[in-house]
């Protein structure tokens, strides 16, 4: 700290060549230090100020010497600098910030460190200045601030729900949107534990999204949701963490997405691949899937394919037309549906045919499960079409016993279906099993 150096406009006498050389070493440092020094009495009239000084303020030393701050810079810059100024006299060492308007290329920032200078007696009759060009910095730190403004504008306002919580999962923001969705004010949701938040029935379906996201895994979980004010809708949750420079998780951002609309015409467009437009079982192509994975897994689960071609239907639409047809096939393809068990499959292979694929013990349970069909069928074909007998002719095969390939296997099924409705149609033929009639 500099203490009582620099007491007037001229240099003083000297008491002694010793004080005289101490002086002028003085002055000589403070004009070597390449930073703008200056020394102003309690009217804030500049005192001294050295080299640097005066290539800062851009004017001779004879210029500036005398004149109060206010004169050099004007009254705004008095203004900004005046508490700092009355802090120093008070014997604090503070610093304050302001641009520089008398500079050539516009305005530039500054910090001005003003800090006592101290008498022999203790007393401050005077304080020192010393600028620093902290314009590059300011810019760097402003234009830093408005990133950061916009950021958390854009995350306030973007229309998805959006959380942060910390590695103890304490929610440390909640966007607008979430809080919307969620019902709840920001009072609520900032700084709760997010189990609290959410509620234990669905904080315990959250917690293994929570716990492998903050072990440094990007996850994401789609469900259905009852939104208070949206109602019913699927959403995604995006489950993102937050990794420090060092990899360690510092906490978890959870951004929600409204996936309702995809999520409905995707689960269209596999209806509409998966199942048959007019039956609503399944389709050839995802029924020819089932029976190939089927036929892979038949020699730890063995299966029964079961192909039925309808007898009596070709009269039903000559004589009552497509939309009665229509009407019999839908309800025969109900009918099986409920006369199968919940892992058996029901699908359509084409026009009037149908295929079921169903696990079994041994070919007298496949020929049991023929029999029920053809009871489903010509039940059905009855209450659909009752001027006109509609029944079926069923064939089966089994794998691996008859077949180990998908294809042979549909091949011996049809070929019994063949069979069976050469034998008299509205009978069952399957494998060394001879055709049984309905009776």
């Amino acid at each position: 700290m500099i203490r009582g150096t620099f007491r007037s406009t001229m240099p003083p006498e000297p008491i002694c060549p010793e004080d005289d050389r101490r002086r002028l070493h003085t002055e000589t440092l403070v004009d070597a230090i390449d930073l703008p020094i200056g020394r102003w009495t309690r009217d804030a009239r500049l005192v001294f100020c050295n080299g640097p000084y005066e290539a800062w303020a851009m004017r001779p030393r004879a210029e500036l010497l005398g004149r109060t701050l206010a004169e050099l810079y004007g009254g705004p810059a008095w203004e900004a600098a005046r508490p700092a100024f009355e802090q120093a006299f008070a014997g604090r060492t503070v610093s304050y910030e302001r641009t520089l308007m008398h500079r050539p290329g516009g305005p530039r920032w500054a910090r001005i460190q003003v800090f006592p200078d101290f008498a022999a007696d203790g007393s401050v009759d005077a304080v020192c200045t010393i600028a620093f060009d902290i314009d590059a910095d300011v810019r760097q730190r402003k234009a830093l601030e408005d990133a950061h403004r916009r950021l958390d504008h854009f995350t306030a306002n973007i229309p998805y729900p959006l959380t942060y919580v910390d590695r103890e999962c304490i929610v440390r923001f909640a966007n607008k949107a979430y809080l919307l969705l969620a019902g709840q004010p920001a009072g609520e949701v900032i700084g709760r534990f997010i189990g609290d938040v959410r509620g234990p029935k669905r904080w315990e379906e959250h917690r293994p999204y929570f716990e492998r996201g903050l072990r440094g895994e990007t996850v994401q979980y789609t469900r259905m949701v009852d939104w208070p004010v949206l109602g019913r809708r699927w959403v995604r949750t995006s489950y993102v963490p937050d990794v420090e420079s060092d990899g360690s998780i510092a906490g978890l951002y959870t951004v929600t997405t409204d996936v309702h609309d995809l999520t409905i015409a995707q689960e269209r467009l596999k209806r509409s691949v998966e199942l048959d437009a007019l039956t609503e079982v399944y389709s050839r192509r995802a029924m020819m899937d089932r029976v190939d994975a089927s036929v892979l897994n038949a020699q730890a689960q063995p299966v029964a394919l079961f192909f039925l071609d309808l007898d009596g239907f070709k009269a039903v639409n000559d004589d009552l037309g497509h939309r009665e047809g229509d009407k019999v096939l839908v309800a025969i393809a109900q009918a099986l549906k409920l006369a199968v068990r919940t892992e058996d499959a029901v699908g359509r292979f084409g026009g009037d045919e149908f295929l079921v694929l169903a696990p079994v013990h041994d070919r007298a349970g496949a020929h049991v499960m023929a029999l029920h069909l053809l009871e489903a069928v010509r039940a059905a074909g009855v209450d659909a079409a009752p001027r006109h007998r509609v029944t079926a002719s069923v064939g089966y095969a089994l794998a691996p016993l008859d077949a180990v390939q998908p294809l042979k296997l549909i091949q011996l099924a049809d070929g019994a279906m063949y069979a069976a409705k050469r034998l008299g149609q509205n009978r069952v033929l399957g494998g060394m099993a001879q055709a049984a009639p309905w009776s």
